[in-house]
């Protein structure tokens, strides 16, 4: 398991590069650290504002699915498109991700780094985002993770658990 994390990981790294360097071409924006890894890239917002209008490609995206706790359904609910569309595009040469859709992965692979940083397990993580939190106005957390407003609430509550804050 921990071989193909590995893996993953330098593959998700790779893709931030390809990112980066379309971001450095198209847009101007210059890195110094050429071997920027995806947790530098997350906290890098300048950078994420950039790859924001840039898009994100399907490659990338697909890396980031693969680490996160959300299914295809919960995607395609996020990315406000069907799992058909999501199918599709999966399919489709060099397929860049529009700029709303390209915000919304981001947001969710800061979360996603955020919850693997506070629970043991991603699977501690995702029953957490699956249970209604009296914090959360009894809401599960995933619900909120659809617009920006909720993520921010998901992120502080995720900051307090962090913190041992349980209010």
């Amino acid at each position: 398991m921990e071989a193909i994390k590995f893996r993953s990981s330098e593959a998700i790294d790779k893709a931030v590069r390809v990112l980066v360097n379309r971001i450095e071409k198209e847009r101007g924006y210059k890195i110094l650290n050429k071997k920027i890894t995806y947790e530098e890239f997350l906290k890098n917002r300048m950078l994420i504002v950039h790859a924001i209008r840039e898009g994100i490609s399907y490659d990338l995206f697909s890396l980031i699915k693969e680490i996160t706790p959300f299914n295809e359904e919960d995607w395609a609910s996020f990315l406000g498109i069907s799992t058909k569309s999501l199918q599709r595009n999966k399919i489709k040469e060099d397929f860049i991700f529009k700029s709303l859709q390209s915000e919304k992965i981001l947001e969710l692979a800061e979360v996603t780094s955020l919850g693997n940083t506070v629970f043991d397990t991603e699977a501690q993580f995702y029953l957490w985002l699956k249970t209604p939190s009296f914090a959360l106005g009894n809401l599960q957390p995933i619900e909120l993770l659809k617009d920006s407003y909720g993520k921010e609430m998901v992120v502080n509550e995720l900051n307090k658990i962090d913190q041992g804050i349980f209010i």
